[in-house]
């Protein structure tokens, strides 16, 4: 029989199960329920064990792809989970949050004549099992010889430091973790909500690197409560991964009225705060009724579906592009679409205004349409004059990315930053103008994907353990 009638295209591509969108949109539980076994073994199935997988070359932390979906198609998910650690610190995350379409599933030979192989899906099927059997069974991790004497910083603790964390203790040198906020987990946990990433799934991935010896110092803002210089007397290499969280905003008049947020502080009040759950956590957060929120990317997703969940009676996404434009992945958009969110296409916000008690009352938008092509590759939009019309609001969020924030760079005189503030390192190992300092992230590149700070995490983390072990780490 042909390969790809058993493996190929013949056998579709298994869909994803999901809550329902009449009842997802009014709770905070994870919209995609997940594969169970059946459905994960009829997609690896479809894997064509390529001798020359593209899928793993276009993996910003290179999972050994072809082995981990080998060793379920065998039934051994605790060997396809070891094949995934040995690239990936966290693989329940990034099976859910990963642009997969843009890279590893985008560059599959099956999906050139038909669907990709889905191997976030799988990845996060193998991670789940793992998280599940772990619970089930008492067992003791073992942890990895340490080095004496031999110990990294970490400054952060989102995506960027648990990958560099993970790969150091692996290879056996004592990480200590340095955090700002009250909890682990970055951007994951104070970021994206719960309907998409569980926050006890960070937790447990964040437990498997304390397992592996990582300790994590929580309360510690880098550039106040520790400095570079400090951190570099007592370890032998420092990492900087404190992310960019600093908010872009608007520009326009009336932004600093009562109801006008970023999209950082509307989710960080919910995600981190808990806001969701008041008066149970003690974190009130501010309820609109007819809510805008400004912007087209996964964040301004997030903050949309976010807003219906606490109750809104009507939520916008007002971009000034077309839908085809978004930056969004298309499935954050399509589940948007199904909760009932409304897109506002093609219209640009010109300035807020607000009653008597300065709350937001009203934005007033004005019609765009496309021309030439910006720097970005997109068309870019251009005002439509006498187009102007007003729209009632109570919540605006404004979700037009991020910046660096100044406090740890200001503070460390040495380190060389670019124009736009982030910080300058050598691309291959990471390392900044300090020598033994290294960075990776948003913080580097600017606002970013999970797996992308990830990746820069990891390469970071083999130039430390090649630095500190001397010798080739893989």
């Amino acid at each position: 029989m042909d390969k790809t009638t058993v493996h190929g295209n013949k056998i579709p591509r298994s869909p994803m199960p999901c809550q329902k969108p009449e009842v997802r949109a009014h709770n905070f539980d994870e919209v995609a329920l997940g594969y169970d076994e059946e459905t994960a073994l009829k997609e690896a199935s479809r894997c064509l064990q390529c001798k020359k997988p593209a899928c793993m070359k276009a993996c910003p932390v290179c999972v050994p792809i072809p082995q981990f979906i080998n060793a379920i198609t065998k039934g051994d998910y605790e060997e396809a989970y070891r094949q995934l650690k040995t690239a990936n610190a966290l693989p329940a995350v990034c099976g859910r949050v990963c642009p997969q379409e843009k890279q590893c599933e985008g560059s599959c030979l099956l999906g050139r004549k038909g669907e990709a192989v889905a191997i976030g899906r799988l990845e996060r099927f193998v991670a789940d099992t793992h998280i599940a059997r772990a619970k089930n069974e008492a067992s003791t991790p073992s942890q990895p010889a340490t080095v004496p004497g031999k110990s990294v910083a970490c400054i952060g603790a989102g995506p960027s430091s648990l990958s560099c964390a993970g790969y150091c203790a692996s290879h056996g040198l004592k990480v200590h973790m340095y955090e700002a906020l009250h909890e682990a987990g970055g951007v994951l946990i104070y970021g994206i909500p719960s309907f998409r990433l569980p926050k006890d799934i960070v937790r447990s991935e964040i437990k498997a690197l304390e397992e592996l010896g990582v300790e994590i110092h929580l309360d510690t803002v880098g550039g106040r409560t520790c400095q570079i210089d400090e951190l570099l007397q007592k370890h032998d290499a420092v990492f900087i991964g404190v992310g960019a969280g600093l908010p872009k905003f608007l520009g326009i008049p009336g932004e600093n009225l009562v109801g006008v947020f970023s999209a950082n502080e509307f989710l960080t009040r919910i995600n981190l705060g808990r806001g969701y759950k008041f008066p149970q956590y003690d974190t009130p957060v501010y309820e609109g009724h007819k809510v805008a929120v400004f912007g087209a990317g996964n964040v301004a997703m997030d903050a949309a579906r976010t807003a219906l969940r606490m109750g809104a009676d009507e939520v916008h996404v007002v971009y000034r592009r077309t839908k085809n434009e978004m930056p969004a992945r298309r499935e954050e958009i399509e589940h948007a679409e199904e909760e009932g969110v409304i897109f506002d296409l093609l219209v640009n916000p010109v300035s807020f205004h607000g009653d008597e008690a300065k709350r937001l009352k009203s934005v007033t938008l004005q019609r765009m349409e496309l021309g030439e092509p910006d720097a970005s590759g997109r068309c870019r939009p251009v005002p439509v004059p006498g187009s102007e019309f007003e729209m009632e609001i109570d919540l605006g969020i404004v979700a037009l990315g991020t910046r660096s924030n100044p406090i740890l760079l200001e503070a460390t005189q040495d380190l060389e930053k670019n124009k736009w503030g982030y910080i300058v390192t050598n691309e291959e190992t990471g390392e900044t103008s300090i020598p033994n300092v290294f960075a990776g992230g948003d913080i580097v590149t600017g606002a970013a994907t999970v797996i992308l700070a990830a990746g820069a995490g990891r390469r970071a983390g083999i130039s430390i353990c090649q630095r500190l072990l001397g010798t080739e780490q893989q």
